[in-house]
Order: structure tokens, then sequence, then C-alpha cells
């Protein structure tokens, strides 16, 4: 099922990424041990990395750690102590399912690793500082794959990881640029909801608070 994922990836192609990156690790590195840092997230994307890397990457002899750092709530200051308390719960239940689903891959595939969670605001910042502190030989990472618009305003973890990383990154990506569009039109809507549903809660308490 997972060769069939990569079917139209010309072998030559791959063949010739794996030598280049192997290269530069080798190069820079020097270390017997191959750490590879992947960053995984609740996403597809982060999926057809580990099932790339697995595929075309991974030796027996490789340690591999997998990060995942959760969401931030930008209004949660806004947001009644009810609410605040159901989004941690979501946040670790969320957390837990990512964690046993890429556990359960690894064991699978019978890859030696740990998963690890990393806690701020900026994931590329935590990923790249995991990645020194843990000294990783080469980082992999999917992309969610954010509209133009949006990565030029926001930025995105992979672009971060990309600039900021003193090792080697691989990034894949594999969806169109249609599927890309749609679910970004997806996500802002979800944020619009959200942001909507906590000012109304946050006004909510804040009249019961002046009723008492």
């Amino acid at each position: 099922m997972v060769d069939s994922m990569f079917s139209g990836i010309h072998e030559q192609t791959v063949w010739s990424l794996k030598s280049s990156v192997m290269r530069m690790v080798t190069n820079t590195m020097g270390q017997q041990e191959i750490v590879v840092l992947l960053a995984v997230d609740g996403g597809d994307d982060s999926e057809y990395a580990f099932h790339w890397y697995v595929s075309h990457f991974h030796k027996a002899e490789n340690r591999l750690l997998l990060v995942h750092c959760p969401e931030t709530y930008a209004n949660v200051t806004m947001m009644s102590p009810g609410k605040v308390q159901e989004l941690i719960k979501e946040c670790e239940a969320k957390v837990k399912s990512i964690q046993d689903k890429f556990l359960e891959k690894m064991k699978s595939h019978g890859i030696q690793g740990e998963f690890i969670r990393l806690n701020g605001e900026k994931p590329g910042y935590q990923i790249v500082e995991c990645a020194i502190n843990k000294k990783a030989t080469f980082i992999v990472t999917g992309t969610r794959g954010q509209s133009k618009v949006r990565r030029t305003i926001m930025g995105s973890v992979s672009d971060y990881i990309i600039h900021h990383s003193p090792i080697p990154v691989l990034v894949c990506r594999h969806r169109s640029p249609w599927e890309i569009e749609k679910e970004e039109k997806k996500r802002v809507e979800r944020e619009m909801k959200e942001k909507e549903k906590g000012n109304k809660e946050h006004k909510e308490f804040r009249r019961e608070e002046k009723k008492h």
C-alpha cells in the first residue's frame, strides 16, 4: 500500500535526491548514528512525509524522533475560563491521538525512536531548536501548503525550518494548488467561527460577572 503512494515518483529522481541528502549528511555530521527528526501534526501531509521517509530513506540503524508542537489560540484571553479548560482538554486529546497513531506506525515498521511534544507559540523555532539539542542529522517535514497570501503574511513552519536549520531539511509536498486553496478556505472559515464563538462567550461571561 505504501509503495503505491509513490508510484508517480521517478526512481532515478528519488535515487538522486537520496544520494544528495545522504552526501550532505555524511559531510556535515560525520557521526555513526543517524538521528532523523520528523515534524508531525494531525494532517495528511505529515503522514505522507512519514511514509515517504520510511519508503525512501529509512535504515534499520536510524533513530527517528517524532516531534509535535500543538497549536496555540490567539484569542484565548477573551474566552471564559470554562472555554479555556475545554480547549486544553481538546488539545491534550489531539496530542495523544497523534502520538498514539505515529508510535503505532513506528512499531509496525520496527523503527526505533520516540515521540517528543514541544510547547511554544513558534513551532518552526521549537523544531529547529529541538533538532539542534538532540543532535539530529537531518529534518523531515511535510507542508500544509498554505496559500500564497497567507504564507506571505504569516510565513509557514516548513519555510522557517528551511531558512533557519543548520542541518539538511527534506520537505515532502504532494498536493495540488487547487487542493491547497480549498483547504485554506476551510481553515479560514473555521478560524472565523472560532473567533466569533470566543467573542460571544466572552461577552456572556462579562454579563454574568456584572450581575454578581
